[in-house]
């Protein structure tokens, strides 16, 4: 190791360092002397030179466009106005918590469930902005919704979807006038998109204009960051789980390039 420099030596080198400096500055004209200062400067570390990224931000142009189009989900599908104003009167209902003598906090999990998917809000209310597309073939319907969430929330929410094919596998709901529904939860596989997601499978066996009649839904959450979209679909004649799933897909990738600041394509591309 080599020895520092005594005491008087620093002070003599600092003092030639400085005149020499000075000297410089003298005789560079009026634009180098900083220059020359800022050359004795250490330059800034990596972790300065490159701040960490941040992810975008939605907006409320930006969950519009991440909304799915006629073109995204093709078969008969056609947008339609007033989608924020569905409500299907089979999911109304009041759970009978005799279906969980052993375990009676899952009705109301079950009651959650029920009224999101009446309500529409099955991630709970967006703290940030949100859009809405409703689209209709036949007798069927399909709603989706791009939002922004408190990450905490979102994640609580994401956690609470999952445990509900095991919490409210079959339970009954009785409707205003004591009629009886039956309700069943199962799972529903998605494809692989977001950091997180989830679908699920519900029926509603119950009445419809006096006569029998089922409700089936396909649901999926997935989660972007802070940010997320779901998608419900279905009818009295049945589920739309191809449509679901093809909307998971591309609804994931929209939202994606809005996030990062792209246009989403106006043409889907090719499903895997």
């Amino acid at each position: 190791m080599s020895r520092r420099p005594s005491h008087p030596a620093r002070v003599l080198a600092s003092v030639l360092a400085a005149g020499a400096l000075l000297t410089t500055a003298a005789c560079s004209g009026d634009d180098d002397a900083p220059r020359a200062a800022a050359a004795e400067v250490s330059p800034p570390t990596t972790e300065e030179q490159t701040p960490t990224a941040s992810p975008g931000t939605l907006t409320e142009s930006g969950a519009k466009a991440a909304l799915l189009t006629e073109a995204d989900l093709e078969d008969d599908w056609q947008r339609v106005e007033g989608a924020d104003e569905w409500r299907d009167r089979l999911l109304v209902g009041e759970v009978d918590v005799a279906d969980f003598l052993s375990a009676k906090a899952n009705a109301a999990d079950c009651q959650k469930l029920l009224d999101g998917l009446y309500a529409d809000d099955l991630l709970g209310k967006p703290s940030g902005p949100s859009a809405l597309a409703g689209f209709e073939q036949g007798d069927s319907r399909l709603l989706q919704q791009v939002a922004a969430y408190d990450r905490a929330a979102l994640d609580d929410a994401m956690e609470w979807l999952k445990s509900l094919p095991e919490k409210c596998d079959q339970f009954t709901a009785t409707d205003s006038s004591g009629g009886k529904r039956t309700v069943q939860v199962t799972e529903m596989s998605l494809p692989r998109e977001g950091d997180a997601r989830q679908g699920l499978h519900v029926t509603v066996q119950g009445e419809a204009a006096d006569a029998p009649a089922t409700l089936t839904l396909d649901v999926a959450a997935v989660r972007v960051g802070t940010d997320a979209l779901t998608i419900t679909a279905g009818g009295l004649d049945g589920g739309q789980a191809d449509s679901v799933t093809q909307g998971v897909k591309l609804g994931t990738q929209r939202l994606k390039d809005v996030l990062a600041g792209r246009t989403p394509s106006p043409q889907p591309g090719e499903l895997d």
